[in-house]
């Protein structure tokens, strides 16, 4: 899960003006990984992306991880009000 993590911090932290301001929790449910990802309220405009294509882009990648067992990935973009 570590490894997840540190990937969706690659991905995003060169995106964003406020690379400090970068913060992702970890939710385990019956069926999901979610990933709650937390940036500064100038930032969510970079992270969600033109009709939302960079945060799909940034999903696909997530999505196609596998982790040990039938739990699957799941992102949240948040702002940081």
């Amino acid at each position: 899960m570590t490894d997840v993590k540190e990937l969706v911090f690659a991905i995003v932290r060169p995106l964003v003006s406020h690379p400090e301001d970068v913060k992702l929790d970890i939710e385990e449910s019956n069926d999901f990984f979610e990933y709650n990802l937390t940036v500064h309220p100038e930032d969510i405009g970079r992270i969600i992306g033109k009709q939302g294509r960079v945060a799909k882009a940034i999903r696909t990648i997530l999505y196609s991880v596998r982790l040990d067992g039938p739990k699957k990935v799941r992102l949240n973009i948040l702002d940081g009000k």
